[in-house]
């Protein structure tokens, strides 16, 4: 998958293996434009992904002003955690990084669902590419509505064929 970096694109960083199991089966649904879009190697847990991010990402996302970052998080059941997330972005790339995850975590949505991972990811894709909420609005993924709501109008226009 080559990717321009003076293009629109999208990076994704997982926080585990689950993650980016989904984040897998999200770029196999067909309308996706796999060259607007790289997923990175598991972090290691969500403090990880945002020591990733701060400093290996966010130099690079200020040379290279049409990327963004999508920050694939558990949050654990965490109250805080998305505005912890939140407050490590700095002020100047927070239109471009966005924060999405399962409230839980990924293994309690495969428990509810009964699909495997890479199967979470490309009906996550259809939801998105179709404008539909079948996955979107389960119980462990409606938290994300405002945050997908704001990804959606600024990778849609690139990400979707």
């Amino acid at each position: 998958m080559s990717r321009n970096r003076y293009q629109p694109h999208i990076i994704i960083l997982p926080e585990d293996r689950a993650n980016e199991e989904i984040a897998n089966g999200f770029i196999q649904y067909p309308n996706i434009n796999e060259h607007a879009i790289q997923i990175e190697r598991p972090a290691g847990g969500w403090g990880k992904v945002i020591e990733k991010f701060t400093e290996a990402h966010v130099p690079e996302m200020r040379l290279f002003t049409k990327r963004m970052i999508l920050l694939l998080i558990d949050f654990d059941r965490s109250e805080d955690r998305f505005s912890y997330v939140e407050s490590q972005i700095p002020q100047d790339l927070k239109e471009r990084v966005f924060i999405l995850g399962v409230q839980s975590n990924p293994e309690s949505l495969r428990r509810d669902t009964q699909k495997n991972f890479e199967g979470i990811g490309e009906t996550l894709a259809k939801d998105c590419s179709d404008n539909t909420n079948q996955l979107w609005g389960h119980a462990l993924l409606k938290h994300n509505k405002t945050e997908l709501e704001r990804m959606i109008l600024s990778v849609k226009p690139f990400l979707f064929n």
